[in-house]
Order: C-alpha cells, then sequence, then structure tokens
C-alpha cells in the first residue's frame, strides 16, 4: 500500500462517513474505527500529562492531592465506565440489526440513569471532600490545601460521567469521529485554561490547585454540550426526537443488567488501585507523588491503546447483531495482537527514558528516582496489557460484563493487591513493590482474559 493510499484511509477513518462494519475486510473495519478513537484517547492521555505537568510546578502536596483524588474518582469513572459500556453494547448490537430507533431509545435511558447517579454521586463528594483525602492517607497539611480541588471535581462530576457515557454511545453506533471530536473539544480546552486558571495569567484569577479542577469541569461541559448537539440535531446515526426521548422501565431494566456487571467490573479495577495508592501512601508524599506521575505516563500509552480495544468491542457487538460471530472473533484477536505492537513500542521508551520523562514533571531526585523506576518495571508487562485489554473489551461489547467481572476479582484482589502489600512491606521495596505487583498482576490478567475468550462462550449471550 502507498503513503497516497494510507493517507487516503486516514482521511476517510477521521471524515465521519458512516460504514457498514459487519461486512467487507476487519483489516479496514479495525483502521477507520480505531484510529479516530485512537485520536480520541491520544487527547485524553495528553490532557492526563500536560494536567499533572502544571500542577507539578505547584509542589509535591498539590501532586500529591491530585493522585488521591483521582484515586477516589475512579470510582466515580467506574459507574460512568460501566454505564458506558452497556451503552456500547446494547447500541452496537441494534446497529448490527439495523434498528437505529432502538439503538438511539437505549441511549436516552442510558443518558437519564448515568443523569441520576451522577447528581447523587457529585453531592456526597462535594460534602465529604475532607473525609474522602483522610480516608485515603492524605497529612493534615495536604488536606488543607487541596479539598478545595476535591470540592470542585466532585461538583462538575455530571460533566465526566456524561461524556464517558455518550461518547459510548457513539462508539457503539460506528460513529467514533463524533467521539473523537468530543473530547478534542473537551480537552483541548482543558490544556488551554490550565495554566490561565492555575497561575492567573493576564485577567485570568490565581486559583492555583482549584484552577486545575476548573479547567477540567468547564473544558468537559463544553464537550457534554457538543454531545446533546449532535444528538438533537437528527443527523448521525444517534438521533433524539420526541418518539425516542420516553422512559422505558424495561429498556432501562436491560442496561442496568448489563451496566452493574460492568460497573462491577471496573469498581474492583478502581479499588484496588485506590489500595495500592493506600499502601504506596505509607510512605509518604514524596513516593506518592512519584507514583502519581509514572501512573499518569503509563495511562499516557495505555489510553491510545484502548482506541484499539474499544474498536474490538464495537465490531464484538455489530457483528454479534449481524449474526457473524467468527467475523466478531476475528475482529478481537487482530485488534490485539496492533494493540500489543502499540504498546511494545512505548514499553522500549519507557524501559530506556523513564527517570528523563519522569524529570520533566517534577525536579525532585526521589521522585524521579522513584517514577522512572516504576515506569521501567511496569513497562515490562506492556505486551501483556494489550490482550488483556483487548479481551476484556470484546467480551464487554458482546454484552458478556460478568465473566471480566470475576476474572478483575480473581487476579487483581486476591492475588496483586496481597502481593503488592507483600513486596512493599514484608520485602521492603516500598513503591517498588507495588509496581511489581501491577506488572506481574495485569500480565496474569491477560492470560485468563485470553484463555477465557477463546473458549467463546461470549457468542452466546442475549443483549
Amino acid at each position: 500500500m502507498t503513503l497516497k493510499h494510507i493517507i487516503e484511509h486516514i482521511k476517510k477513518a477521521l471524515s465521519g462517513t458512516e460504514e457498514d462494519y459487519t461486512v467487507g475486510s476487519i483489516r479496514k473495519a479495525i483502521f477507520y474505527l480505531s484510529i479516530p478513537m485512537i485520536l480520541e484517547m491520544l487527547m485524553e492521555s495528553l490532557f492526563a500529562v500536560v494536567d499533572i505537568f502544571f500542577v507539578g510546578k505547584l509542589g509535591v502536596q498539590a501532586v500529591a492531592t491530585v493522585g488521591l483524588t483521582e484515586s477516589v474518582l475512579t470510582i466515580v469513572y467506574s459507574v460512568a465506565i460501566g454505564l458506558s459500556m452497556a451503552a456500547t453494547a446494547v447500541v452496537a448490537r441494534r446497529i448490527g440489526e439495523k434498528d437505529r430507533r432502538a439503538a438511539s431509545e437505549a441511549a436516552f435511558q442510558a443518558i437519564v440513569i448515568c443523569t441520576t447517579l451522577a447528581l447523587l454521586i457529585g453531592g456526597i463528594g462535594f460534602y465529604f471532600a475532607k473525609e474522602l483525602l483522610q480516608l485515603m492517607g492524605g497529612e493534615e497539611a495536604l488536606v488543607e490545601s487541596g479539598y478545595g480541588y476535591t470540592k470542585v471535581i466532585f461538583a462538575g462530576n455530571i460533566s465526566v460521567m456524561l461524556l464517558f457515557l455518550i461518547n459510548g454511545v457513539f462508539r457503539g453506533a460506528g460513529n467514533a469521529v463524533i467521539a473523537m471530536r468530543t473530547l478534542w473539544l473537551a480537552n483541548g480546552i482543558n490544556i488551554l485554561l490550565d495554566p490561565l486558571l492555575i497561575f492567573g495569567i493576564g485577567f485570568f484569577p490565581e486559583l492555583g490547585l482549584e484552577g486545575a479542577a476548573w479547567a477540567t469541569t468547564i473544558g468537559r461541559s463544553i464537550g457534554v454540550l457538543y454531545q446533546f448537539s449532535v444528538l438533537l440535531r437528527g443527523k448521525a446515526v444517534i438521533s433524539f426526537h420526541w418518539e425516542v426521548m420516553r422512559f422505558k422501565w424495561r429498556m432501562v431494566q436491560n442496561i442496568l443488567k448489563i451496566a452493574l456487571g460492568g460497573m462491577g467490573q471496573f469498581l474492583i479495577e478502581s479499588a484496588s488501585w485506590i489500595i495500592l495508592m493506600r499502601i504506596v501512601s505509607i510512605s509518604g508524599s514524596v513516593a506518592l507523588a512519584g507514583f502519581t506521575i509514572a501512573i499518569r505516563l503509563i495511562i499516557f500509552a495505555l489510553l491510545p491503546a484502548m482506541g484499539f480495544s474499544n474498536a474490538a468491542a464495537t465490531l464484538v457487538g455489530q457483528n454479534l447483531g449481524a449474526g457473524h460471530p467468527y467475523r466478531a472473533e476475528e475482529s478481537a484477536w487482530k485488534a490485539a495482537h496492533y494493540t500489543a505492537v502499540f504498546l511494545g513500542i512505548c514499553g522500549l521508551v519507557f524501559f530506556f527514558g523513564g527517570d528523563w520523562v519522569i524529570s520533566w514533571f517534577n525536579e525532585n531526585p526521589e521522585v524521579v528516582n522513584i517514577g522512572g523506576t516504576g515506569l521501567g518495571i511496569i513497562c515490562l508487562g506492556y505486551v501483556f496489557f494489550a490482550y488483556g485489554m483487548v479481551m476484556s473489551q470484546s467480551l464487554n461489547g458482546a454484552g458478556d460484563t460478568r465473566t471480566p467481572t470475576l476474572i478483575n476479582i480473581s487476579v487483581l484482589w486476591l492475588f496483586q493487591l496481597p502481593l503488592a502489600y507483600a513486596l512493599s512491606h514484608f520485602f521492603e521495596l516500598g513503591a517498588n513493590g507495588v509496581f511489581i505487583a501491577i506488572a506481574v498482576g495485569h500480565s496474569l490478567h491477560a492470560v485468563v482474559s485470553s484463555w477465557i475468550f477463546n473458549k467463546g462462550k461470549w457468542k452466546l449471550v442475549k443483549v
């Protein structure tokens, strides 16, 4: 394939043209879906890194506050991602069946559920901001200086949850370009506002750490407004009009049934990250800062890789709906192989340049040493991460959210957490013990997920 043909295919992938992914070349289907999804997640990961870059200028405590807050927020994200997985699975299945109206109805019900839960979670987080930081092991000075950031983040969590959910709807419909544009808009505004609100540049107020929270809330709220403009315009695959904007309890039950498995799945994973963060916090704010920066960078590579995983989920769901289970299986394995190549390259960069990359965000020698070593350890399992991500997401795309949940309980809770605690404290490896446990645990997760996916029971799931 010539460079000209590659450029033409990229242009087509980014054009937003509707495609039928249940027929034709699987390789092209993965390409057309994954390119906008990778770019979508690349912007998400870029924001995560840029955000911690500016926050890092405020000192170790500011970075540690972000780390503790985000550990708690992963619970919020778990609810949003669980609903997003359900929406993706149901919408993809209905699109595969060529029933666009049912797909739009499912999307509307999912938004109603998400809005209700977001308001409840946001109120609790806003009111108990100090207590949450204390519960996570934050030192008194850290809690007093950082709880304002936590309050703003929780107050605006509805925009984060809706952004996740509605992008899941668009991805399930195969319209990955809309999801990409949404996240680029939202996070582009985040990146622009971060330095302006944190440092008070020009006529903007100097809000310090709270400025980062306001930048996130404003940016993502604008992204959600853009999503609704697309849904209400009536020209996309998923469109809202009076006939579909009606509450349907049976459909809500169906979405919740799938979403509960997805929520449980990610709550388990999120809880494991919270506990890992809690284990590291015992070693103090410096270790916590190094761990936070390292994990941000790990996510920087993993999020674009999620583009392949999300493409696999869409292809699995749509092809099952169209009655092509073997095409669905082939799509997942091909996406996993491509992801492994991408993460393998990222792993080499982190392994040989970990300290150098960490030093961009904080010049404290201890922070650089902890974070750089952590990057080198975790990236040793990067190729395994690829298969774990894609196989789990493919099961979710089929509507089988229960199996990945059981895998997470077995591997992350019963294996990874005890290993992290033992290595960190009994063997006195500190943060390095946690990094080793993450690499080993997620490698085992990949092996188990791939084995179960290969058994093929997911092909029989009804959505």
